[in-house]
């Protein structure tokens, strides 16, 4: 019988033929289903990134693990070391949902608050010093190749088990650390060599939780933009309409990134004409409630308070 390590992965893949354009079908991977403590994509990478340094060497009984994140990086890390016996540490901008720092806490992970405004790149700093002192592992999912290697060999095979003969034409993912599009895209190429890969990425200045700007701060190491077709703005006043449209239409319960990235199916889909997109919805929407409930009713933020 597995445990709840082991039952990571194998998420639902459904069609969304309601908001699908004639012509075209889209079909989501929804990471929201995950079971590894995030309910997100990176319960994936963070079972990978453990279970690697484990076998290296790196990670050993009385280590403490220290990662940044905006959020779902570190609560799986938190989840998976509580599990395993290790001490978790989670460096995170203050300006994150209130949902995912309490559910850090509650795993039993130390929060250490960076300044909201400086983003994600701060909060990587911080915990890269703070990584020098001995006893401590740091992931570092924007440089470690077990991240695109965890989609690489489960979400990019589960998708294409349940796609059969079906041909995909474009493949869609949020940039954040680059993971998912860079080891999803190679497992999914290698079957289909003339599929466009797309990135979605934020406007400057425009925030979405879960994206990068990669003008913005560094490029990921593990990310190769040659690989990738295109990269792609959206607003977070678009990110926001496409989640209700979503909702509406398909009953699905998405979390902010995936809202820019159907928002950029849609637009594709007319461009297309026809085809098959594959679309990653990376977690779902119930950390994001208390940024207020007009995102999903309204399609449109409103300015909020957040913070532990």
């Amino acid at each position: 019988m597995m445990d709840i390590i082991d039952a990571i992965g194998k998420t639902p893949f459904v069609e969304l033929k309601k908001l699908s354009p004639k012509g075209i079908r889209i079909f989501a991977k929804l990471e929201g289903q995950n079971v590894g403590g995030s309910g997100s994509v990176k319960d994936r990478i963070a079972k990978y990134m453990i279970k690697k340094a484990e076998e290296e060497g790196k990670l050993k009984e009385g280590s403490t693990i220290i990662e940044a994140t905006s959020g779902n990086t570190g609560i799986a890390l938190a989840m998976i070391g509580k599990r395993k016996g290790y001490r978790v540490k989670i460096v995170i901008p203050d300006n994150a949902s209130r949902e995912r720092i309490e559910l850090l806490r509650l795993y039993g992970a130390e929060v250490i608050f960076t300044e909201g405004e400086k983003g994600v790149n701060h909060a990587i700093e911080v915990a890269r010093k703070i990584a020098e002192n001995e006893g401590y592992f740091m992931p570092d999912q924007f440089s470690n190749p077990y991240n695109p290697l965890a989609h690489y060999e489960t979400t990019g095979k589960e998708i294409l088990d349940e796609l059969g003969d079906i041909k995909v034409d474009a493949l869609i993912c949020g940039l954040g650390t680059g993971g998912t599009i860079m080891g999803v895209g190679k497992r999914l190429r290698e079957v289909f060599p003339d599929m466009l890969i797309i990135g979605v990425e934020p406007y400057p200045g425009d925030p979405i939780p879960g994206l990068r700007n990669l003008d913005e701060g560094f490029i990921p190491s593990i990310l190769d933009l040659g690989f990738i077709t295109r990269r792609v703005y959206v607003s977070s006043r678009e990110s926001y309409s496409s989640l209700k449209e979503l909702l509406d239409k398909e009953g699905i319960f998405a979390g902010l990134s995936s809202g820019a990235v159907i928002h950029e199916a849609l637009k594709l889909a007319l461009e297309m004409g026809e085809g098959n997109i594959v679309v990653i919805l990376p977690d779902g929407g119930w950390k994001y409630l208390s940024l207020g409930i007009e995102i999903w009713t309204k399609g449109r933020p409103r300015r909020v308070e957040e913070g532990p």
